[in-house]
């Protein structure tokens, strides 16, 4: 049996889903104050293993033998940039992975320039971001309104090729773009995610824990990208089911990520592949 770019790509992110269970990275974590214990937890729930670091005393020891390290600029201020930007030498130092999270990102232009100044900064990048943050990063006109979208996540497809431009020395390996739709541009194809609830969006840090959860699964697999953006809201939409509002959601979105297996995944998932030429 022949199988299309689609099925094989659910295999991959199927797989994925025991990859991580199986070696469990580990995450090095500075992100903000408002999502370290979510984070955290959905980490522990998709099986990987997490540390939330944040003295320079200690973190090129730890990036030397993590997988992974997530750079989240929500609480921002200049002792956390200065310890960012450490983070983020370290992990080129050993070639570690980097997945950037510019939480605001066009909202003032500290965090603008940061975010920028990031990504430059980075080998062996990933951003995770929402619509108008990769706009802004991208130096591109966006709707944001403090640190959520007002812009459809299609259109910051736009910002994916200029931003890989202005970072063509470096290697952007992905951006995965969240909203509605998820889109995750790999370079010369994309890949449109259908899947989530709305009331998603009324749980402070999902966004942000699928930044950590991306960390995880590209760690250990080159779709690592999908899976994280697939079990993010494929979780989303059993845990919605029995939830009476954003509190129990939030706690049945954790259950549903460390019970999700391969079939439930494949029952659910609605991608679609594109190319990013065509956009």
């Amino acid at each position: 049996m022949i199988l299309d770019s689609n099925h094989l790509m659910i295999n991959e992110i199927a797989d994925n889903l025991r990859y991580v269970r199986e070696q469990s990275p580990l995450v090095i974590n500075l992100t903000n104050d408002v999502v370290m214990n979510i984070s955290a937890n959905m980490l522990l729930a998709c099986g990987a293993s997490p540390i939330m670091a944040h003295s320079r005393r200690e973190l090129v020891e730890l990036i030397k033998v993590a997988q992974a390290v997530v750079i989240n600029i929500g609480t921002l201020d200049e002792v956390r940039v200065k310890r960012m930007c450490v983070a983020i030498e370290a992990a080129n130092q050993f070639d570690k992975l980097i997945v950037l999270d510019p939480v605001g990102c066009g909202a003032t232009r500290y965090r603008t320039e940061t975010a920028q100044q990031f990504a430059q900064l980075a080998n062996h990048l990933v951003i995770r971001a929402n619509a108008s943050e990769i706009l802004a990063l991208a130096g591109l006109p966006q709707h944001g309104q403090g640190v959520d979208s007002r812009d459809d996540s299609r259109e910051a497809l736009q910002a994916c090729a200029k931003l890989r431009q202005q970072l063509r020395n470096k290697a952007l390996l992905e951006i995965s773009i969240s909203g509605a739709i998820d889109w995750i541009d790999r370079g010369v194809d994309c890949y449109q995610l259908s899947n989530g609830v709305p009331l998603m969006t009324q749980i402070t840090g999902t966004g942000c824990s699928l930044s950590a959860l991306t960390a995880a699964y590209r760690a250990v697999h080159p779709a690592g990208c999908l899976t994280a953006a697939a079990v993010m809201s494929i979780a989303g939409e059993l845990a919605a089911k029995y939830s009476r509002g954003p509190a129990s959601l939030q706690q049945n979105l954790i259950d549903e990520i460390y019970q999700l297996d391969a079939a439930t995944l494949r029952a659910h998932l609605n991608i679609e592949q594109g190319d990013v030429t065509t956009l």
